[in-house]
């Protein structure tokens, strides 16, 4: 058999790569064509969007790498980054293709504009861009947002671009004040309000011993550093000083006759005979320090000389199963308080009965963020044992409220409960977005669409956040679905993704779902601890810093509540006005690199 020369050769590469580029394209139109009804439901803001959704979804249904590779090789576009415009992508390599082999296609469309799109749906929802960088900054407002504006505006001014507030606390009258001062701290800044969603959570654990212990602070070799120190508060007194222990004292006069000196005696919880010093006075309350540990307990006597007073009532001491690995769970329906354990078996009870209708043998459950997880082994009509295949060596503490995730149970309940429906009443009233939380199909996202439209809200934003992998993989359904609205977006919430998937898949799942949400031109909230130690202690890891800095491609970023939260706001402004010049969603800019040039 004759060989070709090589110029045949090539030309015979290109017309094969043109013919399967052009097999592409064609695939892109016949999926087009089959979803033609879905597609035209969709808000006409949308249309392009969910257009090119459909063909990237065709598209990424084939395993495109040999195909990329003999692309890149010819030294043409390998489709790498054709997120944002599908079709324009395809024709601009098959114009290539036809130029090389100099047989152009001028039937070739140029595509639409994607990135104006996207960018329009953002600010729609999201509001305006910031001067200097491309991503938001959304924080969650702490309770005392309610009653405190120049925190609020103390937000504002560290570049707070939108306010969440969490619907699981508080309540209408402090999520009215919320909205209010992050009205008045900024113009434009909107108010996104967060429903709860169906909580599913470990019962109650029966509470242990109304009890506090007090001690000092020692050096290795056992000397004092700093003394032992607890405040005497009046009956009924509200907290506030933190840092310092509080017990309350059953007898305000007695507490007012204290002066810096007395000596106060008590014999603590372990028959201890004990003495702690009045170190000074505060309104109506007194400090009192020693250098021993003493354990304090609720109706406990407090002498000086013969004054006396008892402690009022202290909190029970919050109690935990320990928990090994091999050891069984047993789950149920029961939220009778349950007696701690440290043995190999524990019962915690469930807050969403309807788990067991569909939990089966062999499905996954995580609790606590997934510091524990186990397989369900047994399931009877409200409960089922779990055996522990992940704990610490050691045990780790389950305590009550903590999460429960069941990531192969299709769980028989709405995203959105009836404690949703009644906070809707308020967030149509104060906020611009509204973010619906354990988002698992596009029924979640019908049922709040007819819920807002029967109160008049059809115009108000909604966010749906993305934490289980039912959600995930039913992503391009909910999508078509939330287009039916003018304005949507999607939050990559990270954490109960994390637990239901693997941390070993989540980077794999958010870089999945940030192409998704590009092809849709749907703007992203990337979501869950982002500085969480800065805003907690004041100082970030390197880490959390790297981390954040992969939010900015996202169209907004959110931060959680903390001490240090403005901080937080100035690093991440900070972060984000950096990485504008160097990163556009998946595409490098090329800006110069002054990092790397001689001073002349």
């Amino acid at each position: 058999m004759a060989v070709l020369p090589g110029r045949h050769v090539r030309t015979e590469r290109l017309r094969t790569l043109r013919a399967e580029v052009a097999d592409l394209r064609a695939a892109a139109l016949a999926a087009e064509a089959a979803e033609r009804e879905r597609i035209d439901a969709v808000d006409p803001v949308h249309r392009g969007g969910a257009t090119n959704l459909v063909h990237y979804l065709a598209l990424r249904s084939r395993d495109l790498r040999p195909l990329q590779e003999r692309l890149s090789a010819e030294g043409l576009s390998s489709l790498g980054r054709m997120e944002a415009g599908v079709l324009r992508n395809l024709d601009a390599v098959l114009r290539m293709l036809g130029d090389a082999l100099g047989e152009p296609d001028d039937a070739l469309g140029d595509g639409d504009a994607h990135e104006a799109r996207l960018s329009a749906n953002a600010a729609a929802l999201l509001g305006g861009l910031p001067e200097d960088r491309t991503t938001r900054i959304m924080v969650t407002l702490p309770s005392t947002a309610a009653h405190d504006p120049a925190e609020v505006a103390g937000f504002a001014e560290a570049g707070m671009d939108l306010a969440r507030v969490n619907c699981a606390h508080d309540g209408p009258a402090a999520w009215a004040r919320m909205a209010a001062n992050v009205r008045a701290a900024g113009a434009g800044i909107p108010v996104a309000m967060d429903l709860a969603g169906p909580k599913l959570r470990t019962g109650p654990i029966a509470a242990g011993p109304r009890v506090i212990r007090i001690k000092p602070e020692r050096d290795q070799l056992g000397r004092v550093l700093a003394p032992a120190r607890v405040r005497l508060v009046a009956p009924g007194a509200p907290a506030g000083h933190a840092g310092t222990p509080e017990v309350p004292v059953t007898d305000a006069g007695w507490l007012r006759r204290r002066a810096p000196g007395d000596s106060v005696r008590f014999t603590d919880t372990r028959g201890r005979s004990r003495r702690l010093h009045v170190e000074e006075r505060d309104g109506n309350s007194v400090v009192l320090r020693g250098d021993r540990t003493s354990y304090l307990a609720t109706g406990m006597v407090l002498a000086v000389e013969d004054a006396r007073t008892s402690v009022g009532v202290l909190p029970a001491v919050v109690q935990a199963h320990r928990v090994h690995p091999g050891d069984t769970i047993t789950l149920t329906a029961d939220l009778t308080p349950a007696e701690p354990t440290s043995g190999d078996r524990h019962r915690v009870g469930c807050t969403l009965p309807e788990a067991f209708a569909t939990l089966r043998p062999g499905h996954r459950v995580a609790f606590d963020d997934g510091a524990i997880a186990g397989v369900v082994r047994e399931v009877g009509e409200r409960s089922a044992e779990v055996e522990v295949t992940r704990a610490a060596p050691g045990g780790t503490k389950l305590r009550a409220e903590k999460g429960i995730n069941l990531p192969d149970t299709d769980l028989p309940v709405s995203a959105l409960t009836a404690e949703d429906r009644a906070a809707l009443d308020s967030v149509v009233e104060f906020a611009d977005i509204v973010q619906l939380s354990f988002v698992r199909s596009e029924a979640d996202v019908r049922e709040l669409a007819d819920e807002l439209d029967a109160r008049g809200a059809g115009d108000l934003g909604v966010v749906v956040k993305i934490e289980t992998t039912q959600g995930f993989a039913d992503l391009p359904d909910i999508f078509l679905e939330l287009m039916r609205r003018p304005k949507g977006g999607v939050m990559i919430a990270r954490g109960d993704l994390g637990v239901e998937a693997g941390f070993e898949r989540l980077a794999e799942l958010q870089e999945e779902m940030l192409w998704l949400c590009e092809a849709a031109r749907v703007p992203v909230i990337w979501a869950t601890e982002v500085l969480d130690t800065l805003a907690d202690t004041g100082v970030p890891t390197r880490a959390e810093v790297t981390d954040a800095a992969a939010g900015d491609r996202a169209e907004c970023v959110m931060l959680n509540k903390g001490p240090y939260i403005p901080e937080a706001i100035r690093t991440l402004d900070d972060i984000f006005s950096r990485m504008h010049g160097h990163l556009d969603k998946k595409r490098p800019l090329l800006r110069r690199l002054r990092s790397f040039q001689r001073e002349d």
